[in-house]
């Protein structure tokens, strides 16, 4: 499917566009590698009470000097589709945590915009790029759990069109002064937004396919977040690395936009243990000895970006923070980059 979107506005932006966000410069820069941590930082199974003392260890994250923190996009808790995925609203939450944190970017994976009115995604997400100082990012998908869609009233086979269409009108409401938008998702002339982002964008990192051809998403995304593909052999990193760059290939600009990935990791004990698949592939339990092997690996693949979830892990998530903290941190440390604006809401 050809997804022409339906306004002419300007494509995906490059590194030299982002040069004063304060979020993007930290987690973002050719051929190095950064760190951050996905919530919930434990799985929940019923009980709220999983995620007592999270915002501490959240601070915690941010002062131990991580590059962000990432939070899902969930409405609906589907039990057969089984990881209930992010409890809180992912746009308050991040307002509460921005409160709570300094210098971490602040980063969905990903608020789905097939889903929401790119009016409402705007305010939500300009409002937190107000607050917390320019520290949002915004990871971007067209969503992946098909009983959200009837819930929302869409049509689940729409959902890379509709995609497309929010994108082109999100971006348009970020544009300064009096706006006329004409989308099939809605219409108006001679109003503003309003806020508007802190340092004047928030960069659009488009989830995995999205509905979208790699030529679309090389011209239209600010940057690429995908699954790592197996991590507990060297031809998954291979594999990473050859989709990178036929992406950077057709980046009409060839200016450099970041790639990202996840792991969600059981980080033993042992920092010995051997890169060891469970539940099918979906979690990597290893010693950090296998785990800074396999970010080294994928920092040469071309990865930019590492988003590490302990939310499976067996031992505690304070415990584990700590670890990484002292001893991959320093191997893959966040990027100076631009301080926060001033806040004082």
């Amino acid at each position: 499917m050809d997804n022409t979107p339906s306004l002419t506005l300007p494509t995906g932006a490059s590194y030299a566009a982002f040069q004063a966000h304060p979020g993007y410069r930290r987690m973002f820069a050719p051929d190095r590698l950064t760190l951050g941590i996905f919530l919930p930082l434990r799985f929940y199974a019923g009980d709220m009470r999983v995620l007592t003392g999270q915002a501490d260890l959240v601070a915690e994250i941010d002062r131990r000097g991580f590059a962000a923190v990432w939070v899902r996009d969930v409405p609906l808790f589907d039990p057969s589709f089984g990881d209930a995925g992010q409890i809180f609203d992912p746009f308050t939450y991040l307002a509460f945590l921005a409160a709570r944190t300094k210098t971490a970017a602040l980063a969905t994976g990903s608020a789905i915009f097939s889903l929401r009115h790119p009016i409402d995604l705007a305010k939500a997400a300009a409002t937190i790029d107000q607050l917390s100082g320019g520290r949002l990012v915004l990871g971007i998908a067209s969503g992946d759990r098909p009983i959200e869609f009837p819930a929302y009233g869409v049509a689940h086979g729409e959902r890379g069109e509709r995609f497309v269409e929010a994108v082109a009108y999100f971006r348009q409401l970020l544009r300064p002064g009096p706006l006329a938008v004409d989308s099939p998702l809605g219409h108006f002339e001679g109003a503003s937004f309003l806020p508007q982002p802190a340092t004047g964008s928030i960069p659009l990192m488009v989830t995995g396919a999205s509905g979208q051809s790699l030529a679309w998403i090389a011209e239209q995304a600010d940057g690429w977040l995908t699954y790592p593909d197996a991590t507990h052999t060297a031809e998954g990193p291979q594999r990473l690395a050859n989709k990178i760059r036929a992406w950077r290939h057709r980046i009409p600009d060839g200016g450099f936009r970041p790639h990202m990935t996840n792991e969600w990791l059981d980080l033993a004990d042992d920092p010995d243990h051997p890169p060891t698949p469970l539940q099918g592939g979906f979690v990597l339990r290893t010693g950090r000895k296998g785990l800074i092997d396999l970010l080294h690996v994928w920092q040469a693949a071309g990865v930019n970006h590492a988003a590490l979830g302990i939310q499976f892990a067996q031992r505690p998530a304070a415990e584990i923070i700590q670890e990484l903290a002292e001893d991959v941190l320093p191997h893959f440390p966040s990027h100076p980059g631009p301080a926060a604006a001033p806040a004082a809401w």
